[in-house]
């Protein structure tokens, strides 16, 4: 019976990891990834073409057919993802229902709700007007977020910025009424079919704000004039606000994540194994990817630390003083400089085509200070990588050379 139960759980974690993990866990990940990506796509292709009627009545069965195939390819994925979410750490430590409950109710898992259901819906009250429900279904075109660092990134940006972007909102929200009423006083007597309230030249500060313009509300007086040119400057300035907020909160993140850190990708790193899931949840948020060409010089033998980092794919080569170490999917490197408060003690170069997590030395040392057990917990994995290595004790011996010579550095400066 208990082997039983432990292949059932050891199933449903390599489940979880190749629909949460993607290409970080290998070729069927990536493919399984990749068509879901295309079936995404040929959705919404096909949507569009059934507007169309010199191809929706020769190939409406063929659409038909491939509508079916969809939503039962979009059934099993989302069962799937709510039935290994209880894999997620953060997840697991609310219980089996109220942990997957949480986790249907994130956005991500609504959308891939909301990817197949309408469908079912028209079956089963087929008496019903469902259009809208069929509309719906072009929801499908979000799920390809759960793919794509740029979308899920521009997420994260609007909440980081949301603070800047209400004051904007606000900002436009008292021009338009400023315009509004500066219109109403100038033109409400010339054009009251047009300006006669403050609410009716809403519109017109609007469109003149947003510079869309339609016409058909336009000022005939010269002080109606001058206002409107003040509207379409001012409207100009505003405008570029948000967009400049977005834009460069985006921009920075896209840098600093070129893509999505998951659960998925943190279970294949071992060090990760046994952390309590809330700090293994702080982690995950200050961990920042970057994927590494093959033959890059990720670190250079004297260079100061700036962070340490786990293989989630890939691997790379610790070029030392008498010998060369691999490392691969679910090693770390670069542990030692942070631990020590040293300089790289070696050369380290991707060997192949990586994808690496980043942890850069602030956010170690705030995580540290924080949680002291991380520290020893690192320090406990780091020796027994040292260990594995082959590197033995040679590694105390470099480090307290490398931290005398960082001593001796300083007292120069």
């Amino acid at each position: 019976m208990k082997q039983a139960r432990d292949r059932y759980k050891g199933f449903r974690r390599r489940v979880y990891l190749v629909l949460e993990g993607g290409p970080a866990h290998g070729t069927l990940g990536a493919l399984i990834e990749v068509f879901l990506i295309v079936l995404i796509i040929a959705n919404v292709v096909a949507f569009t073409l059934q507007s169309v009627p010199s191809i929706r009545e020769p190939y409406w069965f063929d659409l038909e057919a491939f509508e079916i195939f969809s939503v039962a390819v979009f059934t099993i994925e989302y069962v799937l993802r709510l039935w290994v979410t209880i894999e997620d750490p953060l997840v697991a430590v609310q219980g089996r229902w109220k942990g997957r409950l949480s986790a249907a109710l994130k956005p991500t898992m609504v959308i891939d709700f909301f990817a197949f259901a309408p469908v079912y819906f028209t079956v089963f009250f087929p008496f019903l007007d469902l259009r809208f429900l069929r509309m719906v279904r072009l929801l499908r075109l979000l799920k390809i977020a759960r793919y794509s660092p740029a979308l899920s990134n521009l997420g994260r940006v609007l909440m980081s910025e949301r603070r800047a972007l209400v004051g904007t909102l606000l900002l436009i929200i008292c021009t338009t009424v400023f315009a509004a009423a500066a219109m109403h006083a100038a033109e409400g007597a010339v054009q009251p079919d047009k300006f006669g309230t403050i609410p009716g030249s809403m519109w017109w500060a609007i469109t003149t704000l947003t510079t869309v313009g339609y016409g058909d509300e336009v000022p005939v007086t010269l002080l109606g004039r001058i206002i409107a040119g003040c509207t379409m400057v001012t409207g100009l300035g505003i405008l570029a606000l948000p967009v400049g907020i977005v834009a460069n909160g985006f921009m920075n993140t896209i840098h600093q994540r070129e893509f999505i850190v998951t659960f998925g990708m943190l279970a294949r790193v071992p060090l990760f194994k046994d952390l309590d899931a809330r700090l293994l949840g702080e982690i995950m948020n200050v961990l920042r990817s970057q994927s590494v060409s093959r033959g890059t010089i990720i670190s250079v033998k004297g260079a100061p630390a700036h962070a340490m980092y786990f293989i989630v794919s890939g691997e790379v080569e610790v070029e030392l003083a008498s010998r060369r170490v691999q490392f691969g999917p679910g090693d770390f490197f670069g542990e030692l400089a942070l631990l020590h408060d040293t300089h790289r003690r070696a050369t380290i170069v991707a060997l192949s085509n990586c994808r690496l997590l980043a942890l850069s030395a602030e956010d170690f040392t705030t995580l540290t200070r924080k949680h002291p057990e991380l520290r020893q917990h690192i320090a406990e994995a780091a020796k027994e990588h040292l260990a594995r290595a082959g590197r033995g004790d040679i590694a105390s011996v470099e480090i307290a050379a490398a931290a005398q010579r960082r001593y001796e550095y300083r007292e120069d400066d």
